[in-house]
């Protein structure tokens, strides 16, 4: 059976966060987990499989923590794959080495190993998440992070009646090892998602899937707080809840100036908070909440579905239980954007703007040391000699990168390498700071299509200012790409259509109250531009948020090297980090 979210009141939370606390340290608690790596037969779509979780949950146990709390997860891997979990959005200043890509800050926890994961917020608080940071396994291993202020210090908006976690996921009936080991063989696109789930529930719109459905049951007049999270694998979604407009007040762990939609876009990595205000008097009706893709690609490439979960109203007049469903109520269903709204997408990203208070501000860089300017997008591999493939010729296979460097993950960690200063052999120090052969980016794609394998890193000194634009291509047609850098978050100064013109296009920098995230969509056919400080030292992965387009190369990451003081240095691996 699925887990259940309980709707927490404020209150209820502290006190949640009181009963963890085992351990007062200088700035905040220690919260101390344990999470076991297991098998769980699950049973979605009339259809059982056995799926890794983390303590028999699905979706995982939510993280708890306050803002300058210690953070301590022992992970025992009991399953047969190795594993690793990212804290996604966490800065981790100068603890990278409890990042948790594979490969690049840690070798894998392997079958039988364990590794404690060990952490501090810093000034950081809201909804952030936890994943599998290694292959597709992701997929049914998640969670949310909620991380509260800290104690006497309110929201900047009005408390909300309650909390709850809304985790948008991505289920398949096959096994999702076997689909991308499968594309990986043949080097055509892995077969699509089956479902979306609502926290890992399908929904009354997929067969035999009514007994299997999210219901948040709210009483008239309310206002509650939905943690929103975009789990799924390859699909930025529409979100929007029938009659019943949201208020966003934050995104990615940031206040926000507070805007009202009728409907929000979120892509995978992304968390979004809004204010659900009930309607005043029971209204005699249930709501569809519904999810969808937006997409560009191709149809047939991704997942065409609609997950649908359900708003309904304590009945103040009916005996008790008041929460009891009545299906002869009418029910009421949202309108979600057309699949392929762009221009939704692009007014929707506009409207985000940073608090920018004194309590809150937007440390935008006003002054820019490195320029970088990386293509992010598809393209292609050659068939290996004598094969054919199912890419998009029958002798080429899928592929993706940055800069044309299409990433291939080390074998040992990256970030081992850099701090015993054995990079020869692991990763060479040359990623290009822009595209090395200029084309018409977004115009029609040349005619040799092939991108390079590497493992190439940019290094830059502690402190650096930098403003990176990336650019998408038309390299296999448009799709917006969701970039997340890891151990920063960073401010969207500008974004556009077509290909970026550093004459002009700088002019229209919002440096004032850009938004402040840690993931972002690059706009299908379009560019983005933001700026972030290098205050973190390590090795930080940067990469797209669908999970296909990591698998084919579209990733790289980010040396930031020691600065000079004590407290600018990376701090020295822990005793258990597992080895390759």
């Amino acid at each position: 059976m699925a887990t259940s979210y309980l709707l927490l009141p404020c209150s209820v939370l502290v006190a949640v966060l009181a009963l963890l606390s085992s351990v007062d340290v200088a700035e905040g608690a220690i919260r101390e987990y344990q999470f076991d790596v297991q098998m769980t037969n699950v049973t979605r779509l009339c259809s059982s499989k056995s799926i890794v979780t983390v303590n028999g949950q699905f979706p995982g146990p939510t993280v708890f923590a306050t803002e300058g709390d210690l953070v301590v997860v022992r992970v025992v891997n009991h399953v047969p794959y190795n594993m690793s979990i990212h804290w996604h959005g966490v800065r981790q200043l100068r603890s990278g080495w409890a990042d948790g890509p594979a490969y690049i800050t840690q070798c894998p926890i392997q079958s039988g190993q364990s590794y404690v994961y060990k952490f501090t917020i810093t000034g950081q608080r809201g909804t952030l998440w936890w994943h599998a940071h290694i292959s597709w396994l992701r997929a049914t291993v998640y969670g949310p992070i909620v991380i509260l202020p800290k104690p006497g210090v309110p929201y900047p908006f009005p408390a909300p009646y309650k909390e709850v976690p809304v985790i948008f996921g991505e289920w398949w009936k096959a096994d999702t090892e076997a689909v991308i080991s499968q594309a990986l063989q043949t080097g055509g696109g892995p077969n699509v998602s089956d479902a979306f789930t609502i926290n890992g529930l399908p929904g009354p719109l997929y067969n035999c899937s009514a007994k299997d459905t999210f219901k948040l049951k709210v009483k008239p007049g309310k206002t509650y707080m939905l943690r929103i999270i975009n789990a799924a694998l390859n699909d930025d979604l529409f979100f929007s809840i029938a009659g019943h407009p949201l208020t966003i007040v934050d995104v990615d762990a940031v206040y926000i100036k507070p805007i009202t939609v009728d409907t929000l876009l979120i892509t995978p990595g992304q968390t979004t908070n809004v204010l659900l205000t009930a309607k005043p008097s029971y209204p005699a009706a249930t709501y569809y909440m519904l999810a969808a893709p937006y997409s560009t690609a191709r149809p047939g490439t991704f997942d065409n579905t609609t997950v649908a979960g359900i708003l309904e109203y304590e009945n103040p007049s009916s005996p008790p239980p008041r929460a009891s469903f009545n299906k002869n109520l009418p029910v009421f269903k949202p309108t979600l954007p057309q699949i392929n709204d762009t221009s939704f997408v692009a007014n929707y990203t506009a409207k985000l703007r940073s608090l920018a208070t004194p309590e809150y501000p937007a440390n935008v860089p006003l002054e820019v040391d490195r320029h970088f300017f990386f293509t992010v997008g598809l393209g292609t591999h050659p068939c290996a000699v004598n094969g054919t493939c199912q890419g998009p010729t029958n002798d080429t296979r899928f592929a993706a990168s940055v800069n044309n460097v299409s990433f291939v993950l080390p074998t040992t960690a990256l970030l081992q390498a850099h701090f015993t200063g054995r990079s020869n052999g692991v990763y060479s120090p040359n990623f290009p700071v822009a595209p090395l052969v200029p084309f018409n980016y977004t115009g029609t794609p040349p005619n040799n299509t092939n991108v390079s394998n590497g493992t190439k890193l940019v290094v830059i000194p502690y402190g650096t200012s930098v403003e990176l634009v990336m650019q998408g291509t038309s390299i296999l047609g448009i799709e917006s790409h969701p970039l997340h850098l890891h151990g920063f978050n960073f401010f969207v100064v500008g974004q556009g259509f077509g290909n970026f013109d550093p004459a002009k296009d700088p002019a229209k920098y919002n440096l004032v109250d850009p938004v402040e995230r840690n993931t972002v969509g690059v706009p299908a056919g379009g560019w983005v531009a933001i700026r972030f400080r290098a205050d973190n030292p390590g090795v930080w992965f940067m990469h797209c948020h669908l999970e296909v387009h990591v698998s084919w190369g579209l990733k790289m990451a980010w040396v930031v090297l020691d600065g000079d003081r004590p407290n600018e240095k990376l701090l020295p691996p822990p005793s258990d980090l597992p080895k390759c």
